[in-house]
C-alpha cells in the first residue's frame, strides 16, 4: 500500500509540473518570438481581475498571438490527449484487455466518416463548428449501429460488441475512402480531408476549446463516478452482477462515454494515433489497474503526451509543421513496443 501511494505521489509530482511547463512552452514557441515576461503578463492579465496586472508596453498583436492563437491550441492539445487517454482506459477496462484502444467500438471511424462527409458536402466551409459537430454525430451514429448489431434480447456480449465494432469501423473507413476517391479531382477538398485525417491543431480557436472541454469534462466525471463498476466489470460480468452491478446498463454507459470522448477529441484534432493506447497502458503498468487511480492519471498522462507531441510537430522542421498524427505514431509506436517488450520480460522472468 505504501509503495503504491509513493508511486502515485511521484507520478503526479513529475507529471503535473511537466504539463504546466509544456503548456507554457507551447504558448511561447512560434514563428514570432515573444519575451517570456510578455507571455506571462498577457496570461495573468486575462486570468486575474482587471487592473491587477499592467499590460503597458504590450502590443495588441502580441496579446492576440498569446491569447487567441497559441493558448487555445495548447489547451485543445491537452483536452484531446486527456479525452483519448480516458477513452482508452475505459475500453481497456471494459474489454479486460490492456491493448484495447478507443476506436474498437467504431467511434473513431464514425467521426472520420462524419468529417469526410462534411468536407465533401461543403458543410465544413460554412462555420468553424460544423466540422466538429459532424464528426461527433458520426461517432455517436456509429456507436448506435454497433450496438444495434451486437445486442440481442437486451444482452450485449463484449465479444460480439468487439466484432461489430471492427466490422462497422471497416465499413465506414471504406465509405470514407470511397468519398475521398470520388472527390480526388477537387484538389483543395482532397487535401483538406487528407490533412485532417493525419491529425493537426493548426488554426484552433477558443470555439474548439469550448466545444471539446465540456464533453471531455462530462466523460471524465461520469467515468470517475462509476470507477467501482468498471473495476468490477474487469473481474468478469458474473462477478459484477453478484456485487449488484447492472451489467448491461453499465456496459452501455461506458461504451457511450468512450465514444463521446473519442468523438469530441477526433472532432477537433483529426485522427491522432496511439494516445488512447499508450497513455493508459503505461499508467496501468506504473500505478496498477484500479480505475479510481488509473482514470485521472491516464487523463493527465495523455494531456502531457499530446502537448509535447504537438510541440515537437511545430519545432522539428520549421517553418513547416509535421502532422500531429504522424508525430504521435512515430513517438507512441516505439514507446508502445518498448512497453510490450518490458512486460513480456517481466512475465517470463
Amino acid at each position: 500500500m505504501a509503495n503504491s501511494t509513493l508511486r502515485w505521489g511521484l507520478f503526479y509530482l513529475v507529471t503535473l509540473p511537466l504539463l504546466g511547463v509544456s503548456l507554457l512552452v507551447a504558448v511561447g514557441i512560434g514563428s514570432t518570438e515573444l519575451p517570456w515576461e510578455t507571455i506571462l503578463r498577457v496570461l495573468l492579465a486575462r486570468l486575474l481581475p482587471e487592473g491587477w496586472i499592467s499590460t503597458e508596453g504590450i502590443s495588441n498583436a502580441d496579446a492576440v498571438i498569446v491569447w487567441m492563437i497559441r493558448l487555445p491550441r495548447a489547451l485543445v492539445a491537452a483536452l484531446v490527449g486527456a479525452g483519448l487517454a480516458l477513452a482508452g482506459a475505459i475500453m481497456q477496462g471494459l474489454f479486460r484487455n490492456p491493448l484495447a484502444e478507443p476506436g474498437l467500438a467504431g467511434a473513431g471511424a464514425g467521426a472520420v466518416f462524419g468529417a469526410v462527409l462534411a468536407f465533401v458536402a461543403g458543410w465544413s466551409a460554412t462555420t468553424v463548428i460544423t466540422l466538429p459537430v459532424c464528426a461527433i454525430a458520426g461517432s455517436l451514429l456509429s456507436l448506435l449501429l454497433v450496438y444495434a448489431m451486437a445486442t440481442r434480447a437486451g444482452i450485449t456480449p463484449v465479444s460480439t460488441l468487439l466484432l461489430a465494432g471492427i466490422a462497422v469501423s471497416s465499413l465506414l473507413s471504406a465509405v470514407s475512402s470511397l468519398l475521398i476517391s470520388l472527390n480526388i479531382m477537387n484538389w483543395q477538398v482532397a487535401q483538406e480531408i487528407v490533412f485532417w485525417m493525419m491529425g493537426g491543431l493548426e488554426a484552433r480557436t477558443w470555439t474548439h476549446v469550448w466545444l471539446c472541454a465540456p464533453l471531455v469534462a462530462l466523460g471524465a466525471v461520469f467515468a470517475l463516478l462509476h470507477a467501482r463498476e468498471l473495476d468490477l466489470l474487469q473481474q468478469g460480468e458474473d462477478v459484477a452482477a453478484a456485487f449488484g452491478v447492472d451489467v448491461e446498463s453499465d456496459k452501455r454507459m461506458f461504451i457511450f462515454l468512450a465514444a463521446l470522448l473519442t468523438g469530441a477529441s477526433v472532432a477537433v484534432a483529426g485522427s491522432v494515433a496511439f494516445v488512447g493506447l499508450v497513455a493508459p497502458h503505461a499508467v496501468r503498468m506504473l500505478l496498477g489497474p484500479s480505475s479510481r487511480t488509473l482514470l485521472p492519471a491516464s487523463a493527465l498522462g495523455g494531456a502531457t503526451f499530446l502537448v509535447l507531441c504537438d510541440l515537437l510537430a511545430r519545432v522539428v522542421h520549421p517553418p513547416t509543421e509535421l502532422r500531429l498524427g504522424v508525430v504521435t505514431a512515430l513517438v507512441g509506436g516505439p514507446m508502445f513496443i518498448w512497453l510490450l517488450l518490458r512486460r513480456y520480460r517481466e512475465v517470463s522472468a
